[in-house]
């Protein structure tokens, strides 16, 4: 059956480009400075966490290793900015359905269309920021354009991984409507449950090097996430093979059983909406 169903939405990958220009030219519709605000805000979130965290708590960043960087700002941003497309495009997949029940009812396409096209356009966003922060890193000396074939890699790795939990939250939000206030919560525990605005120096300080804590810990895809984009992006490094091998296999993984999910709940979706 997923075979199936894989064959069919490959066939409408037409579709799935006109719903995914539709939802990028709808996102900033009249509004005057239109995608400029896909800058604003990691700029906005960069000044509020790097005063609280830089500033009033006084935290520091580690120096990239090799690259010599020493820059708060850019270490924020380097785990922000993963974190950012991870929270957007499981809001917005997760009301994918919901949101456009008319659609789902009048005709008969496969709806994982809808979640993958709303994700799509969040990944367009990602890759903006990203290009930003990397001219950013390269005025404080870092050369992120001989990385860019490794960033593209892990933004494809964590594409497959949010889709496959947007896929589910999709599905089971039209059912449980309460999910869209649940998320909200998930997400803030998942921001600090992460080495976003701390070093993982301290995780270890507290946790230790070995043992069931910190191993743990470092089964939370995004730390993985994180600390990827770090190697690359601020250390100008390659991730260690197994933390790859490991985000790989539990991006498929969600992927798979997000099919699964939606597939066995889709059934009386245009009946719930």
């Amino acid at each position: 059956m997923l075979i199936e169903k894989l064959t069919e939405i490959t066939s409408r990958r037409e579709l799935f480009v006109n719903l995914t220009l539709r939802e990028l030219r709808s996102k900033y519709k009249r509004s005057v400075l239109g995608w400029t605000w896909s800058l604003f805000n990691p700029l906005t979130s960069l000044l509020i966490y790097g005063f609280v965290f830089g500033l009033l708590f006084g935290a520091t960043a580690e120096v990239g290793d090799p690259s010599g960087i020493d820059s708060y700002a850019m270490f924020l941003m380097c785990g922000l900015l993963p974190y950012t497309f991870l929270a957007n495009g499981l809001n917005g997949g997760m009301t994918s359905l919901t949101g456009n029940g008319n659609l789902v009812k009048k005709v008969y396409f496969p709806r994982e269309i809808l979640v993958a096209s709303i994700t799509a356009s969040w990944v367009v966003s990602f890759l903006i920021e990203l290009s930003v922060l990397a001219f950013a890193l390269v005025f404080f000396g870092n050369v992120v354009v001989l990385w860019v074939p490794m960033v593209l890699l892990l933004v494809a790795i964590e594409v497959v991984f949010v889709l496959g939990l947007a896929l589910m939250l999709a599905a089971a939000a039209v059912y449980f409507r309460d999910l869209q206030h649940l998320l909200g919560i998930v997400l803030q525990v998942w921001f600090y449950s992460a080495p976003i605005v701390y070093p993982m120096t301290l995780v270890h300080e507290h946790l230790g090097e070995t043992g069931w804590k910190i191993t743990l810990y470092n089964l939370n895809p995004l730390v993985r996430f994180v600390e990827a984009f770090r190697d690359v992006m601020y250390d100008l490094r390659f991730p260690p093979l197994d933390h790859l091998a490991y985000l790989i296999a539990v991006s498929f993984g969600a992927l798979f059983a997000g099919m699964v999910v939606f597939s066995r709940l889709e059934g009386r979706i245009a009946e719930e909406l």
